[in-house]
């Protein structure tokens, strides 16, 4: 099978959507050597995948998604395309899969402008059946999104995604020295609560730190530097994982999620994951994580403080390995790949 694979998201540096596909591709890649997976887009883009690059017609906008993508899948002989942003081509020429990750784009609270396109596309997308099959990360997503966009359910497939053993694994060696950490790890914006996270870690800071990795979104919270408080920016994966080993707990406090993906990267470092009640997050956690009310400052506060006690995190560690081995990107890529050819079946009905 040849499959084009939309390569978007892999021109911003971070983010979930960029890890997704990636991992996604690479996998595909290396679970299915006689397939042919392509990455495609209208925007240049960077990454290490050693997989076959579509080339730039020069069509932007509408007329990439009109007349550019069809015509470069016809030059690359491509059978199916894998939109993995909320998007697949305007004309119904070949079978399409569309990755829906979330509905975070459809909820006025946390939707910014550069969810804007999204928020008018994708639902007519789906609406016309332009895309042939859809996967969701989740049961959660996948159960909001046929109701909220009128989707027959024999069209959408829960897949979920995983954690990169390559990148995200417990460090050998004891933890350096030094002071406690608290850690946050994701893309900044409203919905990640992290004023909230701020706010319950203040009445802690004599006891332990708290470092935020991830990039800022146009409509990031601010949040003003302070002491015991540090912000970092592009921390590479081969970093990132040491920072979750290390961290007295990851906090996640976050309001709504698709997935949550952070959450299983942290577990299988060897994190105590501390987490919100996020239905998404509770289905990915699968009772590893210890929980709370995403808006509860002080319930927030009471499982930090017990984070740093004597003895809390053996269990915890251990169970958060424990399920964050039931994933891996195999199985993701597995269970995408039957997708791909039930929308081949699909289209020539």
């Amino acid at each position: 099978m040849r499959v084009a694979l939309d390569a978007t998201p892999l021109s911003v540096a971070t983010g979930g959507i960029r890890r997704y596909t990636e991992e996604l591709a690479r996998a595909l890649a290396a679970t299915f050597a006689n397939d042919e997976y392509t990455l495609v887009s209208d925007q240049p883009f960077e990454t290490d995948l050693e997989l076959r690059r579509g080339g730039r017609p020069g069509f932007v906008g509408r007329r990439w998604w009109l007349y550019g993508v069809q015509r470069e899948m016809s030059r690359l002989r491509s059978e199916v395309f894998h939109g993995t942003d909320f998007a697949v081509p305007y004309l119904p020429l070949r079978p399409s899969v569309m990755t829906l990750h979330d509905l975070s784009p459809w909820r006025e609270e946390f939707a910014g402008a550069t969810s804007a396109r999204v928020r008018r596309r994708t639902p007519a997308l789906l609406r016309l059946g332009l895309a042939t099959m859809v996967i969701t990360p989740s049961a959660v997503v996948r159960n909001a999104a046929i109701l909220k966009f009128s989707l027959s359910p024999h069209v959408v497939v829960a897949i979920p995604e995983a954690a990169s053993l390559a990148s995200f694994r417990v460090p050998e060696g004891p933890a350096p020295p030094g002071k406690p950490y608290f850690l946050f790890a994701g893309t900044i914006e409203p919905r990640k609560n992290l004023p909230a996270l701020v706010a319950a870690w203040r009445e802690l800071r004599n006891e332990a730190d708290l470092v935020v990795i991830g990039r800022l979104s146009p409509n990031a919270p601010i949040v003003n530097p302070e002491p015991g408080f540090q912000w970092l920016e592009g921390v590479p994966d081969s970093a990132l994982a040491g920072w979750y080993a290390g961290a007295a707990a990851f906090v996640y406090p976050s309001i709504y999620e698709g997935f949550g993906l952070p959450v299983l990267e942290a577990m299988q470092c060897g994190s105590v994951v501390i987490t919100s009640r996020d239905p998404a997050i509770t289905e990915t956690a699968g009772g590893a994580a210890v929980q709370v009310d995403a808006g509860d400052v002080g319930q927030l506060r009471e499982a930090m403080r017990a984070a740093l006690r004597p003895g809390f995190a053996g269990e915890w560690r251990e169970r958060g390995r424990r399920r964050a081995a039931e994933f891996s990107w195999e199985r993701t890529a597995r269970a995408t790949r039957e997708v791909y050819a039930e929308a081949v079946r699909r289209f020539r009905r």
